[in-house]
């Protein structure tokens, strides 16, 4: 599979001249891992950073990346198998590594969450070749509880990176969603960076929502889940014609919740239905764009299911454009 600057191969292309050419004169440059729909990349662009080179395992994210993110160079592989020394060097390394060994939302643990926990290991690699000077590490707050963290951090520590560990909610950045996630700063101090993050005031969820688009289903539809039903009865109730419900799960208790405050958590399959009276439908991806801090320019594949998925699996922008520019202020 090829598109525009974007190679499928094992092992990784490396094409470092091309990339390191590009980076605007004086800017901090970045690679980033695990670039999924590409939000660490977006909040670098918002914070002055390039980013030269971006990586991950699926093809489709790749491609999508590459369509957002022209200038940098891409690569489609599996990160534990790279051989970073022929990665060009950057200041930044940007990585979010799989989180779902770690989340809460797993269930039961399984085999298989050992090999996603592992990815991890693929920063260290990419900090032992690269010595960068800054490292941010996003993921779910569970990962500081994973087992072998402390053997993780100490071997950053150990390449010489002073570990910050920040519990940030994308809310407090402008994103009308709380999404809890740790950001793990690594940086070449004596003591680790104390990163003074501004809190902004929260955004409502109903700013980003068009109540007068796309198609409405009938609320009493044969075959809806009683709980669903008992849910938005409750909250019509409480917040009367309009409001939001998770279509499965927890996490607004059983009324839904208010659209004057952020939404919960976006996850990787269609989660939050938005009621009015006696109809109602799922959030819709250009809603789901603005719910995540993407720019409604930012382009995502054409199957809802597939955008869905990237999105949720995604790092809000605004987030890591506020670490960035901290850091860069150090």
């Amino acid at each position: 599979m090829r598109t525009k600057n974007v190679t499928v191969q094992q092992p990784l292309l490396i094409t470092s001249a091309p990339a390191q050419a590009q980076a605007q004169a004086g800017a901090a440059t970045a690679i980033d891992l695990f670039a999924g729909a590409g939000g660490f990349s977006e909040g670098a662009a918002l914070a002055g950073v390039e980013v030269i080179w971006a990586a991950n395992h699926n093809p489709l994210a790749v491609q999508w990346h590459g369509q957002n993110h022209a200038q940098a160079v891409h690569s489609c592989q599996d990160l534990q198998q790279a051989n970073f020394y022929d990665v060009p060097k950057a200041d930044i390394i940007l990585a979010s590594p799989c989180c779902q060994g770690h989340s809460k939302a797993r269930g039961k643990d399984r085999p298989h969450h050992d090999n996603q926990r592992s990815t991890a290991w693929a920063v260290v690699s990419a900090a032992e070749a690269m010595q960068s000077e800054c490292l941010v590490i996003e993921n779910v707050p569970e990962f500081t509880d994973w087992i072998l963290y402390p053997a993780w951090a100490d071997a950053l520590k150990r390449l010489g990176y002073s570990i910050s560990v920040n519990v940030l909610d994308a809310a407090d950045f402008g994103v009308p969603q709380h999404r809890t996630r740790v950001f793990i700063v690594g940086t070449r101090s004596a003591a680790p960076l104390t990163l003074k993050l501004e809190k902004k005031e929260h955004v409502a969820v109903n700013t980003v929502l068009e109540w007068d688009s796309y198609d409405w289903n009938p609320v009493n539809k044969p075959g809806r889940a009683e709980n669903s039903l008992k849910r938005i009865e409750n909250g019509r109730k409480v917040y009367g014609e309009r409001f939001v419900a998770p279509f499965y799960g927890s996490g607004s208790g059983t009324t839904g919740r208010s659209i004057e405050r952020p939404i919960g958590t976006l996850t990787t399959k269609d989660r939050w239905s938005l009621i009015k009276g006696d109809q109602m439908r799922m959030v819709q991806i250009p809603e789901a764009k603005r719910i995540m801090g993407f720019r409604d320019s930012y382009q995502l594949p054409a199957s809802h299911t597939a955008a869905m998925q990237m999105l949720g699996n995604a790092v809000c922008p605004p987030v890591p454009a506020a670490i960035l520019q901290g850091v860069l202020k150090a």
